[in-house]
């Protein structure tokens, strides 16, 4: 089996002495894993920073065994943001959260472009609205959609709320506003802890998975 993809570094481990396993979100082939060969010698461990773009070919005997990758670099996309620690944990957020919730070898193209949209946007001003409404693009594209326009209203406090496995979850005045407006760390704070509970209530706890450190970090940078 051979095929060429590009595709985002999402994770690495230590394979042996020279070698890497790496998981990759790729354009037409999804997440999918292989060795590389090489992967954390001097000359080729830069090229394997997480959230890099990267070019793929990989081989196996079998479709459904761990293949090999040969390894391009297109674009070093997070060395740019090295001397920027909020959004390397966006970054990391990301690509870990991916690497936890995304099916092996499904195609997205949808969500492949809006990821790769949400990190070219780490150079706007109002990056961290794009990286939450991606969030949201995520949940959606994994079965989840949320209405905000269908939501319940609580007459004591004139709230709106939304109702996840029995449970009603608040709506930031955040998602009130655009892509591109302002907000306070205290709106972007409890825009993230909404989407993390969503991503708890409908991934991380039924499946006993583990969210991402990463993505609790990131919350706490706008506290």
């Amino acid at each position: 089996m051979l095929w060429q993809d590009e595709g985002y570094l999402l994770s690495k481990n230590n394979f042996n002495e020279n070698s890497i396993i790496i998981e990759v979100f790729s354009s037409k082939h999804g997440k999918c894993s292989g060795i590389v060969y090489g992967g954390s010698s001097k000359k080729h461990k830069n090229k394997f920073q997480i959230g890099n773009k990267l070019m793929i070919d990989w081989k196996s005997k079998s479709e459904n065994r761990l293949g090999y990758f040969t390894v391009e670099l297109i674009d070093p996309v997070s060395p740019i943001y090295f001397d920027n620690n909020k959004k390397t944990i966006c970054i990391l957020s990301a690509c870990s959260i991916l690497k936890v919730l995304l099916p092996e070898r499904q195609t997205n193209k949808k969500l492949y472009i809006s990821f790769d949209k949400m990190l070219n946007s780490l150079k706007d001003d109002f990056w961290i609205n794009i990286y939450i409404y991606w969030e949201l693009l995520l949940i959606k594209e994994l079965g989840f959609e949320i209405n905000f326009q269908n939501n319940n209203k609580s007459l004591e406090n004139k709230s709106e709320y939304v109702q996840i496995n029995d449970k009603s979850l608040k709506i930031p005045t955040f998602f009130n506003k655009g892509n591109y407006e302002k907000s306070t760390n205290h709106e972007i704070r409890n825009a993230l802890n909404f989407n993390k509970n969503l991503i708890l209530e409908n991934f991380i706890t039924p499946n006993k998975l583990r969210l991402p450190l990463s993505r609790t970090v990131l919350e706490k940078y706008f506290y």
